[in-house]
């Protein structure tokens, strides 16, 4: 590993992100060999970091999964409450964390990760990163509610407008669209306010990442020239 700046190291491990990183450190809470940590602090091979009392891991080799979430699988950690949770179903010898999230119901594309900083900026909203989903519903929808949406609705539920996003008829009652937010439960409260009901739902592309030949429940690693791409998409530097 040689000298690496804390901040990389600790979004290297997956722990956060350097922003989050560098605020940590700020608040005092990471050590290097017992001693407290400084912003611009440089971790050396055989050093030991701890964040709040518990030792971080050297960065492992940067991993990133496409997953294929069934119907029925929760995109948690933990759920008390879950039958199945992502976390049961992933089996891979690197830990790894969901960026962004599928509700219970809907199926699609899941990207995975032990890099933190990846996940920071491929959640940013404000980035405007692609997300693309098959969406069938209840009945045909007219030219006029899609045109609604494509322009942008305010949600009651959440007290916010969505932005503007992309509507294409794939046919009869099936649309496609692509959102650059990923606001809670946000297409299904879209076309419901509508008075619309979502029959399936299905992401299949996240970024510059598809599904591929993937079938439900099943994953893949991305090859060196996918992550690059990816990291590129999201304006991050991919170093293997």
């Amino acid at each position: 590993m040689g000298s690496t700046r804390l901040n990389k190291y600790l979004s290297g491990s997956g722990v956060c992100s350097r922003r989050e990183a560098d605020r940590m450190i700020a608040e005092g809470r990471v050590s290097i060999n017992g001693e407290t940590a400084q912003l611009g602090s440089v971790v050396e091979d055989g050093d030991t970091v701890t964040v709040d009392g518990k030792r971080v891991k050297a960065p492992e080799r940067k991993v990133v999964l496409a997953y294929y979430k069934p119907p029925g699988v929760v995109v948690s950690e933990k759920d008390p409450h879950a039958e199945r949770t992502i976390a049961d179903e992933i089996r891979f010898p690197i830990r790894v964390t969901y960026a962004g999230r599928l509700d219970k119901d809907s199926e699609g594309l899941i990207l995975l990760t032990n890099d933190g900083e990846l996940i920071h900026a491929m959640m940013q909203g404000k980035h405007g990163h692609e997300k693309e989903y098959i969406v069938h519903l209840s009945k045909e929808p007219t030219h006029e509610v899609i045109d609604k949406l494509k322009k942008g609705v305010y949600l009651k539920d959440l007290e916010k407008k969505t932005k503007p996003c992309r509507i294409d008829r794939v046919g009869g009652k099936v649309v496609r669209m692509v959102l650059t937010e990923g606001l809670n439960r946000q297409i299904r409260r879209m076309w419901e306010q509508e008075g619309f009901r979502i029959r399936a739902l299905k992401r299949t592309r996240v970024v510059d990442v598809g599904l591929g030949t993937l079938e439900p429940g099943e994953y893949s690693e991305l090859s060196e020239s996918e992550k690059q791409t990816l990291y590129h998409a999201v304006g991050l530097e991919y170093r293997p």
